[in-house]
């Protein structure tokens, strides 16, 4: 069930590219530990699209970190661990929020605005699961202002070089040793090797039908680190996002960010009630998989495919203000939030698992990092406190950047034969895009946020028989590679779903062979 590489290549014959540290997508986690790198050290950073195509640039509620007085670490830590379910690792969440403020300062430090008050104090807003004010963020775009300042900071370092459109094929390995990666760009395949790699490649968005995430979410850094002999953990635990934009056609969704509830937002049934004091006595502003499972609820019972948003009795020019984009997007469809409720239902959103780490990134292969949603630090447990995303990148970011300017010079650059000659079908285009539509519409019936065993064994059938296809074709073309990478991820969510038979934070499995919705 598992191939080592998705393509036919050899060191000895493709064109070569050297640097000391490779730096494998350019979100918040790859850029900001780019930036923390000694200015010695020359780093590659390899963007699958443009730089700016990532999920971080899609964030819209914000960053959390306590500064301010009424708050405190201890909370912080506190509501983290009960959003996930006391499954986190206690020590990397004790990392998370005591690092958390001064990484975000360094933010301010480099130039990146969040909303301040009148007498230029930050402002900070509330989400789901937390018990203070402790979101700092930029209106209803955070991570596109993150983003902004980041980008601009990489290309001012002489010593990184950002080479976009380059598509990551595989990490090549040699003795439980990652050398570098094989990559792709318009003029072929080609080798970068390098003295250390971080994987920070996003989410896995793309492997379900409807999703928050960027287009280029499909998985790559988790399949690429599965096929190179990596441990990959608690794929079982993915989050979906209560509130986006209800869409009967389109699969990437827009998001409505959890801020407009910290904000005062009331969840709403089809018949205008407000629900969720029966599920939950934080109500609108409880954890991301208890609104999750209220609203499908909600919609079963219902037999409706989005339930409300209502954020009418706040004041118009707040909305405006506070939530431009989310105002501007919305209108656009023709709902004016300022008077109308918003129709959402849950969409995949991220994910807890990935490649295990430590806490300064490494991975089980000597050389290998992992940071952002790509890894798991076990900082989000089964369910990941709202904000607590960018927070990790930075956080981690910079850990791995410090553990590696203390160790790269020990390290040197060897080249040895590495090839793949194996012997594949050739597989058309027009099936790759089938295969890619069918895994998605599996994920998005048997995986989504009410999980069945039956449905789960039936999905694992289906999925295995792709994967059984695909293990024996080759396309040369990022269509192919991300399709194997999409197929690659679903099984591995599905197997860890099946491995844990009792629901847990977002993996919520229920008795199908009982009438009702009964929750194992």
């Amino acid at each position: 069930m598992k191939r080592r590489y998705v393509t036919n290549f050899s060191l000895d014959n493709i064109r070569k590219e050297y640097c000391d540290v490779l730096i494998i997508g350019t979100g918040v986690a790859g850029l900001y530990t780019a930036i923390n790198i000694d200015s010695k050290h020359g780093v590659i950073v390899l963007s699958k699209d443009k730089i700016d195509e990532n999920n971080s640039n899609l964030a819209q509620g914000g960053i959390a970190a306590c500064l301010n007085s009424d708050d405190s670490i201890f909370l912080h830590f506190q509501d983290t661990i009960k959003a996930g379910n006391n499954y986190n690792d206690e020590k990397a969440v004790k990392i998370l929020v005591e690092e958390g403020p001064k990484n975000v300062k360094k933010l301010l430090d480099i130039g990146v605005n969040f909303d301040k008050d009148e007498k230029g104090k930050i402002k900070s807003t509330k989400e789901g699961g937390h018990t203070k004010r402790r979101i700092l963020h930029f209106k209803d775009k955070t991570g596109k202002e993150v983003m902004r300042v980041l980008q601009e900071e990489v290309l001012k370092r002489k010593n990184i070089n950002i080479k976009e459109n380059q598509y990551a094929i595989d990490l090549l390995t040699l003795d439980n040793k990652c050398l570098g990666v094989l990559a792709k760009n318009e003029k072929g395949i080609y080798a970068i090797l390098s003295k250390v790699i971080v994987l920070a490649t996003g989410g896995i968005g793309q492997v379900y039908n409807y999703t928050t995430n960027s287009l280029v979410a499909t998985g790559d850094g988790i399949a690429m680190a599965y096929r190179a002999g990596a441990e990959i953990v608690d794929m079982e635990f993915v989050q979906f996002h209560p509130t986006v934009l209800y869409s009967e056609k389109d699969s990437k969704r827009f998001l409505i960010s959890e801020a407009v509830r910290g904000e005062g937002a009331v969840l709403r049934n089809n018949k205008k009630e407000a629900f969720m004091g029966r599920y939950d006595k934080m109500k609108d502003l409880a954890p991301r998989d208890i609104v999750s499972k209220s609203i499908y609820n909600e919609m079963i019972k219902e037999n409706a495919p989005y339930i409300y948003l209502d954020i009418t009795h706040k004041n118009e020019d707040f909305i405006k203000k506070r939530f431009p984009n989310i105002y501007k997007v919305c209108l656009s469809k023709g709902i004016d939030i300022t008077k109308e409720y918003i129709p959402v239902c849950p969409a995949q959103h991220y994910i807890m698992g990935g490649v295990r780490t430590d806490y300064f990134g490494k991975t089980n292969i000597e050389r290998l990092y992992a940071c952002g949603e790509t890894a798991c630090t076990g900082v989000h447990g089964a369910n990941r406190l709202a904000s607590n995303s960018l927070l990790e990148g930075l956080v981690f970011g910079s850990r791995i950047a410090k553990d590696i300017n203390n160790n790269i010079d020990k390290i040197e650059i060897k080249e040895y034969l590495i090839a793949n000659d194996e012997i594949y079908s050739s597989i058309h285009k027009n099936q790759i895009e089938k295969i890619k539509s069918k895994v998605k519409e599996i994920m998005g019936r048997k995986a989504f946020i009410l999980r069945s065993k039956e449905d789960l064994n039936q999905a694992l059938s289906m999925i295995e028989e792709i994967l059984d296809q695909l293990i024996n074709c080759k396309e040369d073309s990022k269509e192919f590679y991300e399709c194997f990478n999409i197929v690659t991820v679903a099984y591995l969510i599905i197997k860890a779903a099946l491995n844990r038979e009792k629901s847990l934070g977002s993996h919520i499995i229920i008795d199908s062979s009982w009438g009702g919705m009964k929750v194992v």
